[in-house]
């Protein structure tokens, strides 16, 4: 019997040595990959470049190079409209900033929605932080919101009494998605859960709302919040508008969001239930631990698209004449001298809208690699 004893020091001919690629190399890989992997491709990519560089150049043109940043004087725009038409007149956004954001809010009062805001924000960084997802969140967001309205209405000494009339632009925006969002996220996961409950009467009311709500576009349920509600009211009685519109938003959102957390609900192994009464828990138990938290799990991509279109829907508070964040911004360019310089005011307000939606796609996207790697 022969015994093999020298093994050879170089690698099998089908072996392949690794070799570090550099980032430059890895680039060139996928652009030829992907962008020009053939003529046809080549040739859009080269056309798609060509239209995206043109147009990049007259944005950089109109929105910097020939742009006007300030005027002497907020009736003397001769130098905005001198450039009118091939530059842009940011002049216009300090001028009017403060109408924008809080709309007809006393002048000299406007630091109260101004901190006003900054609380919101600050309450939307520290839940997102899984760390404060705990009991004494729910303190924090009560002693806030409390904390807020305080602020907004004033009424104490120091603070003299702001009625709601008053109130527009940003905060109301916030107001009116804030509080959307927080009872409707709940109502939408009991009507959810109702929907599948084995009673009748439970479930065929929750299908009555849902099917109701989903049924009409949300302006029909705001104007009916603003001119129908008020005559079913008893003589003497009258609900703020913007109370209404609040109601009117929290019912539109239960419905839309039930709908997206019982799709969530249905994609749960029936062995999760079995697990859940084999352990002897309680229905809200079984639902609370076991069943909610990974349907929820399931569904955060529509969930955080339906939060996004919410957020924009509270400019639709127009129609009722309540003055959110376009409402004003649409208000601040009546006045004549400035009345040609909307698209400016508008690229601002809609960069401001762009903020909050792209944080909240991006708190998504960092829950749903948070739980996939927790799953491995």
């Amino acid at each position: 019997m022969t015994v093999v004893t020298d093994i050879p020091d170089s690698p099998l001919p089908s072996a392949r040595p690794r070799t570090n690629r550099t980032f430059a190399g890895m680039a060139i890989a996928w652009l030829r990959a992907n962008l020009f992997a053939t003529i046809p491709s080549t040739i859009i990519t080269l056309l798609l470049l060509l239209v995206l560089g043109k147009g990049l150049v007259s944005l950089m043109q109109w929105g910097w190079l020939n742009a006007v940043w300030s005027v002497p004087d907020s009736n003397n725009t001769a130098a905005c409209r001198a450039v009118r038409g091939i530059g842009a007149c940011w002049a216009v956004i300090p001028e009017k900033l403060r109408f924008i954001l809080f709309g007809t809010y006393p002048f000299q009062q406007q630091w109260r929605p101004a901190l006003a805001v900054l609380l919101f924000i600050a309450l939307f960084v520290v839940s997102s932080r899984r760390w404060a997802w705990r009991k004494e969140l729910a303190l924090v967001w009560a002693g806030a919101l409390a904390l807020i309205g305080l602020l907004m209405w004033g009424g104490i000494p120091g603070l003299p009494f702001v009625s709601q009339d008053r109130w527009g632009g940003l905060p109301v925006t916030l107001i009116l998605a804030t509080f959307g969002l927080a009872f409707g996220f709940p109502l939408g996961i009991l009507v959810a859960l109702g929907r599948r409950s084995k009673l009748p009467a439970i479930r065929s009311l929750c299908v009555l709302y849902v099917e109701l709500i989903r049924g009409v576009p949300l302006i029909s349920l705001l104007f009916m919040a603003s001119v129908m509600f008020p005559l079913f009211m008893p003589d003497g009685v009258n609900i703020d508008k913007l109370l209404r519109a609040q109601i009117a938003f929290i019912l539109f959102a239960g419905a839309y969001l039930a709908e997206v957390i019982r799709g969530g609900l249905q994609a749960i192994p029936r062995g999760q239930h079995d697990a859940a009464d084999a352990l002897g828990l309680s229905y809200w138990k079984k639902q609370g631990l076991i069943i909610l938290p990974q349907a929820i799990r399931h569904v955060i991509p529509p969930l955080v698209n339906t939060f996004i279109a919410f957020f924009k829907d509270t400019s639709l508070v127009l129609i009722i004449g309540i003055f959110d964040l376009l409402t004003t911004a649409k208000t601040a360019i009546i006045d004549p001298a400035w009345q040609s310089f909307s698209v400016e005011v508008y690229i601002f307000v809609a960069l401001i809208y762009f903020a909050f939606c792209f944080a909240m796609s991006r708190y998504s996207r960092s829950l749903e690699a948070q739980d996939s790697h927790a799953a491995r």
